[in-house]
């Protein structure tokens, strides 16, 4: 190869190292934006929005949070009793963060106030449609009596919270509602019995008397049955007497007693 060859091939050499010099590194570039871009994405990205006290993992329920908490509150009373009914406790049952409760009812109050409230019109509906298949006043009325005793059986927590009234806000107004349509149902099942009208708001003597011994006959007969208090009576009866034979019994005895006057 000649000198002038080998001179060319020197001057390109050089020509190309300049041009690379001052060239930026376009490679470099983009590596290093990917890596800011990578670092800024999830502090810039708008996040979707959830509702308030809903865990990232909890499933939304639509709208119906509050309805689900008390759902869940109804299962942990059911399971672990009023002593186990907290608002941890219900947050964990719903799956919610541990805000969520106090955020839809303020405190535990609130919420045993509103579940009891939800037990009074679960408890006002079974007497109801029980009582609508009855002919007659009496048998309207025994038949109540039946669904009253059948509900606190079914929901055994549900219907002592209902009767908790030192942990109840009776101010409440859905409580105040529904516990007055459960007393307006039991009036009214009364009066009819008794042929007449009764009044909410004024009683005599003898209505008053005759709603309070009813209805502490039912209350009563259901306390002891929950607690197994009457197993000595039940086991003293001839086979095959249960406990709804024998309030059948009460009710025809204590409603007879009311025909009479």
């Amino acid at each position: 190869m000649s000198s002038r060859s080998n001179l060319y091939s020197v001057k390109i050499v050089i020509y190309k190292g300049a041009e690379m010099a001052r060239k930026p590194r376009i490679v470099g570039i983009k590596s290093k934006t990917r890596r800011r871009a990578t670092a800024v994405a999830p502090a810039g990205r708008k996040r979707a929005s959830r509702p308030a006290g809903l865990r990232r993992d909890a499933p939304y329920h639509h709208g119906g949070l509050r309805t689900a908490l008390l759902e869940a509150a109804e299962r942990v009373l059911e399971r672990e009793g009023l002593a186990g009914l907290t608002l941890r406790a219900v947050a964990r049952e719903a799956g919610v963060s541990h805000a969520a409760p106090a955020h839809h009812f303020a405190d535990l109050v609130g919420l045993v106030s509103e579940l009891a409230a939800v037990g009074f019109r679960q408890f006002n509906t079974a007497m109801a449609s029980a009582a609508g298949v009855g002919s007659s006043p009496l048998e309207r009325a025994l038949a109540r009596a039946k669904a009253y005793v059948a509900y606190a059986r079914a929901h055994p927590g549900m219907y002592g919270l209902m009767f908790r009234t030192e942990r109840l806000d009776m101010s409440r107004p859905a409580l105040c509602d529904a516990a007055n349509a459960s007393f307006a149902g039991l009036a009214g099942a009364i009066g009819a019995v008794r042929h007449e009208q009764i009044s909410e708001q004024a009683l005599s003597l003898e209505q008053a008397a005759d709603i309070a011994r009813s209805w502490s006959l039912v209350h009563g007969f259901t306390m002891l049955l929950l607690d197994g208090r009457l197993s000595d009576i039940l086991n003293r009866l001839p086979k095959g007497t249960d406990a709804g034979v024998l309030l059948d019994a009460m009710l025809k005895r204590a409603i007879g007693q009311v025909l009479q006057r």
